[in-house]
């Protein structure tokens, strides 16, 4: 989950930079390129899955790319500038954030190829990519239902932002599918893009859930993410992860991780570029592509048990096939 900017900062960015924006690639050879969202790059989660992605493309088909960590939102125009430069032919960029000014770059660079990720843009030398976020959630609200010895489960975000309403909207819907009787605490760990770099009061909100008899917290608030874990593991509690497979920093404490396949997004913009498949237009990723799903492996595997999962697999294919329909907003 990547980190927000404000408003402010986002309609800043219609204007700053873009003048400075070099010409096309130089040449039309095929040459990726990947933007990350603001914030770190080995973040355990957003940015790590578009870089995982990356460098399996690079070890798949010896192709290079070129990348680039804005340190702040305002660094759109110098980052794509730079790349341009470099020749990068295919620009995947990480973030919803980026929309406001792809819109107005795209149009001046006709032979570059743009994949957005959580954002659409509608050009014709465009693809964007969401994600079903709601459905991947809806998984992992079943199982921290039927985890939950108190019969109260959290979630805790990193700001009420109509993107991370769709993790809670599907939450909500799958826990109360496992359980109706269930209660839900839902809680944010501040209203400004920092609140997703800040461990500290992800903890604190953590703990003050666990007071209120939340046994089971749904993290969504990227690096802030690391202090809900240690609160959990503190207090004998168990978290959920996501974006990326979060099990592993935190064994025994992480019931599982709902995945956000960003890796895969990069993964499939490049080779389809590299091909010649790439299309413009819009897709959005839910389990029937394999784009969301929840984390199973050593690291969880004793807090999973046989009968849970199987009760998981149902409800997959039911909303694969459309029985279960989860809404992106409650």
């Amino acid at each position: 989950m990547t980190s927000h900017p404000s408003r402010r900062s986002v309609l800043a960015l219609g204007a700053a930079g873009l003048a400075t924006l070099a010409a096309p690639a130089r040449s039309q050879e095929f040459t990726p390129g990947l933007l990350y969202a603001v914030g770190q790059k080995f973040d355990k989660s957003f940015n790590e899955g578009a870089f995982t992605g990356a460098e399996r493309f690079k070890e798949a088909t010896g192709v290079a790319y070129r990348d680039y960590l804005p340190a702040s939102t305002a660094q759109f125009g110098q980052a794509v500038a730079a790349l341009l430069r470099r020749g990068v032919t295919d620009l995947a960029l990480i973030g919803f954030y980026y929309a406001a000014p792809l819109a107005s770059l795209a149009p001046r660079h006709p032979a570059v190829r743009f994949t957005l990720v959580d954002a659409v843009v509608e050009a014709p030398n465009v693809q964007s990519v969401t994600f079903k976020e709601q459905e991947g959630s809806f998984l992992v609200g079943m199982l921290a239902a039927m985890a939950s010895r108190t019969g109260t489960i959290g979630f805790i975000g990193a700001l009420d932002i109509p993107l991370i309403r769709k993790f809670i909207a599907g939450f909500q819907q799958g826990a109360r599918h496992a359980r109706p009787d269930i209660g839900l605490l839902v809680n944010f760990v501040g209203t400004t893009p920092a609140a997703f770099n800040d461990p500290t009061t992800g903890a604190e909100v953590a703990k003050a859930q666990f007071q209120r008899g939340a046994d089971v917290v749904f993290a969504g608030a990227g690096v802030s993410n690391f202090g809900i874990f240690a609160a959990a593991k503190d207090d004998g509690r168990l978290a959920i992860g996501v974006d990326s497979n979060q099990n592993h920093l935190y064994p025994g404490t992480i019931l599982t991780s709902m995945l956000k396949r960003v890796d895969l997004a990069v993964e499939r913009a490049f080779g389809e570029g590299r091909s010649g498949a790439w299309t413009p237009g819009p897709r959005a990723l839910g389990l029937a592509e394999r784009g969301v799903d929840y984390a199973l492996d050593d690291n969880n595997r004793a807090l999973v048990t046989p009968a849970m999962k199987d009760r998981l697999e149902e409800a997959r294919e039911a909303i694969i096939q459309g029985r279960i329909r989860v809404a992106d907003a409650v």
